[in-house]
């Protein structure tokens, strides 16, 4: 038995051998935790956040002073002059449109120097699907640059913007569902330096999803003029139960918040209802949360590969966001490997996943997810695309032993029953 559950000896073996090689790792980690935790205890502190910051503004959302730290908070912790933080962003996917919609005008250009962006993003740009309202479908032109290695292709990059036609350069930090490595903050720094040595009016912007507070610094804070991501995710520190953030630049804010309401009133208005608390909380557990899914993602890694698993990254190799890539290569092996984090799950542990069509995904999806958010990845999940090479991409856990417990778990469904 392992605390309760019937895990074989070999596994628990293996665990314990591997918790024991990590132990340099898991203390670079609690070393991020502190700086992080610093930043935004300082943050909270020079906002003079009070306890009646906390209270309800319905309606129309006047004079909502909670709501303003809020949004204040997320400047100051990445460096930035403005933020829009909202209940009624859905989704990273929605902030991300929200975005695009909000900077980009009829006859402008979007660039994309990461490659092409993950599957639901194609649908808002318009190189997939059929929407009458993507932007290619509402005149604007998108164009994309391959990644070379993993890296920017810089010397591309820099060529196409000496025509100083671009209006926005998109990059997408995390990997998506690409066979490629998630792109560091030196290098979105570099490529950001290279970008303003030849162009200096172009919008950076970078999603930021997955990302957040795995690294001491952020896109804003090496040159990106605005970040974009979900409180579904890390910042939401596993409370927040809806919203979405964009910060950065006043100017662009100030353009984006107008498309988010309407011209005229752009952040003034808009209810946050009895969120005040849950997103004050949230930003404050986010480096806490974020650092338990990078021990419990490296644990993964690390065990996965003593099983023969084929993994990215490796347990050793560098982070920039908290997915865990693991090839399956067969749809069989696919659904048996969420089938088994499903069970080490806290919420709906008796369900079996199965593959099903996603809204704005081209292909069907099977995630495993007992989460007490709907869709929050920053709790223990997987999920991933039914196509070759059958990969899961997985993330999140709110404690390190619950995301330890979830995956052995797993492993004993996995491998022993």
């Amino acid at each position: 038995m392992y605390y309760g559950y019937e895990i074989d000896d070999k596994l628990i073996s293996l665990a314990e051998e591997t918790e024991r090689e990590l132990k340099d790792i898991f203390a670079e980690l609690d070393e991020l935790c502190m700086k992080n935790s610093a930043k935004v205890l300082k943050a909270f502190q020079e906002t003079k956040v009070s306890y009646t910051d906390f209270a309800e503004v319905n309606g129309y959302g006047f004079y909502d002073a909670g709501r303003d730290k809020i949004e204040a908070i997320f400047a100051n912790v990445f460096g930035a002059e403005d933020a829009l933080v909202r209940p009624q962003i859905m989704s990273g996917t929605h902030a991300l449109a929200l975005t695009f919609s909000g900077l980009l005008k009829y006859g402008e250009t979007m660039l994309s120097i990461s490659g092409t962006p993950y599957d639901s993003l194609q649908t808002i740009i318009g190189i997939a699907g059929d929407s009458r309202n993507s932007l290619i479908a509402n005149g604007i032109k998108y164009e994309e640059i391959e990644l070379v290695n993993d890296d920017f292709d810089i010397p591309k990059i820099v060529e196409r913007l000496k025509k100083n036609d671009v209006k926005l350069v998109e990059i997408q930090r995390s990997r998506g569902y690409a066979h490629r490595k998630s792109l560091t903050i030196e290098k979105i720094e570099k490529v950001c330096k290279a970008i303003r040595e030849v162009n200096s009016s172009c919008i950076i912007m970078v999603d930021n999803c997955y990302g957040d507070f795995v690294e001491e610094k952020e896109p804003t804070q090496v040159g990106a003029d605005l970040i974009v991501g979900s409180l579904m995710k890390n910042l939401g520190g596993g409370i927040v139960r809806s919203g979405g953030y964009i910060v950065g630049k006043k100017e662009y804010i100030f353009d984006v918040a107008e498309r988010f309401s309407a011209p005229g009133t752009g952040k003034d208005l808009g209810a946050n209802f009895n969120e005040n608390m849950s997103y004050f909380q949230g930003i404050y557990l986010a480096p806490r949360a974020v650092c338990s899914s990078l021990k419990t993602m490296v644990f993964a890694s690390r065990i996965l590969e003593k099983l023969g698993f084929s993994v990215d990254p490796l347990y050793y190799e560098k982070r920039t966001d908290i997915v865990q890539a693991i090839d399956l290569f067969t749809p069989e092996a696919m659904i048996k490997f969420h089938v088994g984090i499903q069970k080490g799950s806290p919420i709906d542990s008796f369900v079996t996943p199965v593959p099903a069509p996603m809204p704005g995904y081209p292909h069907e999806e099977v995630m495993a997810a007992g989460t007490f958010i709907q869709g929050s990845t920053i709790e223990l999940s997987c999920d991933g695309p039914m196509v070759e090479p059958y990969t899961a991409y997985m993330q999140g856990s709110l404690t390190y032993e619950y995301g330890k417990l979830g995956i052995m778990i797993g492993l004993q469904e996995m491998l022993y029953k």
